[in-house]
């Protein structure tokens, strides 16, 4: 049957719910963004603030590997990311006309490292195929009738669609929409929703204020990080709250798994300590301050480790050794979800079958952000929205089709 015939409701003016309203007019449904705020994107504009990361160059299983999330369906990430990987994103760029660049990282950024250009783009390109956009519509559910409920500045307004893509973000950057309004909704229809807590976040610490007058806003580099079995490379930034970085955002999931969170910090990963050993030579004395220069210690990491409970019990270099490279941090608990980056938590796998339909819903899909699931930053969350509004577009396409 000709999907021309039929509606495709999306909810959400996220990256997930403009490229699920892309696969569907490119269907041939009728298909209208309906977002609470002014305009569409929001979020996608914040994460460019700092260049638009949209994905990275990686083999497919480990590209696939680095999303996690409880009940998951084991194969889902490697065949979502077989049909929509990093090329095929930088592809679809290209046909906006923004050229991408691969960083020494892997990283992939827009050659301008903007993302309103893109954005704007990609708007015009969604208008051209017929997408019809409905702003300050916040949606509140469904009525008796089955009909979308929306919240507007002209009054309730209730509209039926033949199918219904919900992309309605997590609970991270309130202020760009993604405020976690929608759980009760789908909560007050039986579905099984995870709650939603901050992922990719900064993580409380009780710094010593003398700590804080040397490292605060101070880059910790390349340093290795531990949490339980759990291990990363990468870099720490020292804030008054704590830690901040992709080191931490990266064991997001094993700290909060843990009933005592801690970091283990290695501040000198490349060097074993039989050779920091070797380099502090003759020195017996003064372990803090041989260290520094022998090891070359910057001013941050040398602060931080002047606290380590166990400095007064040094009695060889070994013990200092071991210590610059196990050198615990205990954490507090997470920073709030507002200031996150992103959100774990969410729609429960066990609620979606693999079009991402809700199987209480039939008809109702779900994409992006909103689903249980979590990935680390560099790419990873851009990808996983991306390829997740297609999976769910692709679904509601053969949904109207079929029925």
């Amino acid at each position: 049957m000709d999907a021309s015939t039929f509606s495709i409701a999306v909810i959400g003016g996220g990256p997930a719910g403009l490229r699920a309203a892309e696969i569907a007019a490119e269907g041939g449904a009728a298909v209208t963004v309906f977002d609470a705020k002014a305009s569409v994107g929001r979020k996608f504009l914040v994460a460019g603030g700092g260049g638009l990361n949209l994905t990275k160059s990686e083999p497919t299983e480990r590209f696939a590997a680095r999303y996690s999330g409880p009940e998951m369906p084991a194969n889902f990430w490697p065949a979502l990311i077989a049909e929509f990987g990093p090329e095929d994103l930088r592809a679809w760029a290209a046909g906006l006309g923004v050229e991408t660049f691969e960083a020494s990282t892997g990283r992939v950024y827009p050659r301008e490292m903007k993302a309103a250009p893109l954005l704007r783009g990609w708007v015009q390109r969604l208008r051209r195929a017929g997408v019809r956009f409905a702003m300050h519509h916040r949606f509140v559910g469904w009525n008796a009738d089955g009909a979308l409920e929306f919240a507007t500045p002209d009054g309730p307004r209730a509209v039926k669609a033949d199918a219904t893509i919900l992309a309605l973000g997590g609970g991270s950057w309130p202020e760009t929409g993604s405020d976690g309004d929608w759980v009760a909704a789908l909560e007050a229809r039986g579905i099984a929703v995870a709650p939603l807590r901050p992922a990719n976040c900064g993580w409380a610490v009780a710094w010593l204020a003398e700590v804080l007058a040397v490292a605060e806003g101070r880059p910790l580099k390349n340093v290795g990080g531990r949490a339980g079995d759990a291990a990363v490379r990468g870099e720490l930034m020292v804030t008054r709250h704590g830690l901040e970085g992709g080191a931490i955002y990266a064991l997001g999931a094993a700290l909060r798994a843990m009933d005592r969170p801690e970091l283990v910090i290695d501040f000198k990963p490349d060097v074993s300590a039989e050779d920091l050993v070797r380099k502090m030579g003759p020195a017996r004395r003064n372990w803090i301050a041989e260290a520094r220069q022998r090891w070359r210690l910057d001013d941050a990491t040398a602060a931080i480790f002047a606290t380590h409970p166990d400095a007064a019990m040094w009695n060889a270099a070994a013990d200092v050794a071991a210590a610059v490279k196990n050198f615990p941090v205990a954490l507090l608990g997470p920073r709030p979800l507002a200031e996150a980056i992103s959100s774990a938590g969410g729609v429960r796998w066990s609620e979606l079958d693999e079009t991402l339909m809700l199987r209480r819903m039939p008809g109702v899909f779900a994409a992006g952000e909103m689903i249980d699931w979590e990935a680390p930053t560099g790419g990873y969350l851009m990808q996983g929205a991306f390829a997740t509004g297609r999976r769910a577009a692709q679904g509601a396409l053969r949904w109207v089709r079929d029925v």
